[in-house]
């Protein structure tokens, strides 16, 4: 076997059966080696959108993406979705190649130092050796799917790639046991604490699914009759139509006048995996740990310093919850009409029942999609909007860059659970400059027979920038640019296009998406200044 051999080998057994990326020379022999062990290589146009399609892969089959791009420009143009991995914790193998040691220090050409750029946004960064192939393997994996996952980097060096190995011995290291909370004067505390509780809430964060305690998060919430607030990431651990669900936080100053006093009711909140990273500033000491009981329950220690709690626990969500919980009677008193006003003053403020316009674009959506279609969408004014009123009723089914918000996601991400899983229904949200940044996909999509459904929030605008420039009286400047026609854009590119103007055309072009064997990118054309008022 080659050492490319042996890391393919490794990969496939760690459930990977798709790799995305461009190669080039240095790249071919891992390209080779990932095709025969079972591993389909996608070619797409851009490093960039084939780590999200690889992120798309792993929200749907669980294994880590994988991302191949060769040396130099390659290594360059994946920063970004290297960096999205490492906030939106998304374990992702990524493969580049390099130079071997010897020809580096007399070659220069389109190099250099790829451990360097990527060592401070990755979980760990190697450069393979033949004879420990299977070692650096098998740690890649464990490493980007730790507890708190995200991607881990291996540079392959051209003649390493087609080394033969001697020793092919598989090493596949145990899973970790999950910790929970050691026995404690704290741990009784926080028995006291839930036993008491009158009124307590949960914020649940990403943590939850990225360690599987989906299940468990939701499970808690309802025996103690406990309203759950989730990040945008977390959308739908508690199926949204439930009584408790009182939907997504995270970006909307909107929402928050009604939610942040809605939290400081509360005497007790339970942190179940939330990290502070997905919140908008306003969240920041969002409550009083010296007037209300705060419990944290976390994968890793709080040092971000956003929040503050009386307890914290860092351990595995799921044993966290059933450790301050064991033996625990619910003391809840919560009137559940309380939580029918905060959801009836959400709809009322985001306008969801408009004639026409971004708000009506989202919810003719949801309401023509099954209960299990996956959406993703793009950074932008049209991102926190559809995050508070688009409805979840199961975990990751609405992606999106959170941590990081980096807009030409959504297209790919896409593109990447219609692979995994074909026969899941998919709509991508996509603003229109999001969408001009990584237009070359959609020749990608047809090229791969997707049949997705796009939508476009065409208003020519970077309209949460024009936002904040408004907002802050400056001159109009760098953020409007011409319309641009996505419905001969989408049938120049291979798929349908179609142009939409009100809810009964959106329908019907609903309607052609839903029979069709190739992606429709519908344009939906609204006001530039659509977004006023209800961001």
């Amino acid at each position: 076997m080659r050492s490319a051999d042996v890391l393919a080998a490794r990969l496939y057994a760690a459930g990977c059966r798709y790799a995305f990326g461009m190669p080039g020379g240095e790249v071919l022999t891992l390209v080779d080696a990932l095709e025969a062990a079972g591993i389909r290589f996608v070619l797409i146009k851009h490093e960039n959108a084939a780590g999200f399609m690889a992120e798309g892969v792993y929200h749907r089959t669980g294994a880590p993406g994988i991302l191949v791009a060769t040396l130099g420009p390659g290594v360059a143009n994946a920063v970004n979705v290297i960096a999205n991995a490492d906030q939106d914790r998304v374990p992702m193998i990524f493969l580049t190649g390099c130079l071997d040691a010897d020809d580096a220090h007399t070659y220069t050409h389109q190099i250099f130092d790829h451990r360097a750029i990527l060592e401070p946004i990755t979980r760990a960064t190697f450069t393979l050796s033949a004879q420990s192939a299977d070692v650096i393997a098998d740690k890649a994996v464990n490493l980007c799917l730790a507890a708190r996952p995200g991607p881990v980097h291996i540079d392959v060096p051209i003649s390493v790639a087609d080394a033969p190995v001697k020793n092919t011995v598989k090493v596949l290291r145990a899973p970790q046991s999950a910790t929970a909370p050691a026995p404690g004067p704290d741990l009784e505390k926080a028995r006291q604490w839930l036993a008491t509780a009158k009124k307590p809430i949960m914020i649940i964060g990403v943590d939850v699914l990225s360690e599987g305690s989906s299940a468990s998060a939701q499970a808690f919430a309802q025996k103690y009759r406990i309203p759950v607030l989730t990040t945008y990431k977390a959308k739908g651990v508690l199926p949204e139509d439930d009584v408790l669900a009182l939907g997504g936080i995270g970006l909307s100053p909107v929402a928050d006048r009604e939610l942040l006093p809605f939290v400081n009711e509360a005497d007790l909140i339970i942190c179940a995996g939330y990290d502070p990273i997905e919140m908008r500033p306003g969240w920041q000491n969002a409550w009083d740990v010296n007037k209300q009981n705060t419990i944290d329950i976390t994968t890793a220690p709080n040092t971000h310093y956003m929040h503050q709690a009386g307890l914290s626990f860092v351990c595995n969500i799921a044993a966290g919850l059933d450790a301050i919980s064991d033996n625990v009677t619910p003391a809840s008193t919560w009137d559940t009409a309380r939580f029918d006003e905060v959801r009836a003053w959400l709809y009322k403020a985001f306008r969801v029942d408009e004639d026409w316009g971004p708000a009506a674009i989202v919810e003719t959506v949801r309401k023509f999609m099954p209960r299990d279609g996956v959406a993703t969408v793009d950074a932008g004014a049209h991102r926190i909007l559809l995050s508070q009123v688009w409805q979840c009723y199961e975990p990751q089914g609405l992606l999106q860059s959170t941590g990081l918000c980096t807009m030409g996601c959504a297209l790919p991400l896409a593109m990447g659970v219609k692979i995994a899983s074909p026969d899941t229904s998919v709509t991508a949200f996509s603003g229109d400059a999001g969408l001009l940044m990584c237009l070359g996909e959609l020749a990608t999509a047809a090229e791969l027979k997707l049949p997705l459904t796009i939508i476009v929030f065409v208003d020519a605008s970077l309209s949460l920038i024009d936002l904040k420039q408004r907002g802050r009286q400056l001159k109009n400047a760098g953020v409007d640019f011409d319309e641009v026609d996505f419905a001969a854009t989408g049938k120049a590119l291979g798929g349908n296009g179609i142009t939409v103007k009100s809810r009964d055309q959106l329908k019907s072009a609903l309607d052609q998406a839903a029979s069709a064997e190739r992606f429709t990118l519908i344009g939906c054309i609204i006001d530039r200044h659509a977004y006023d008022g209800r961001l």
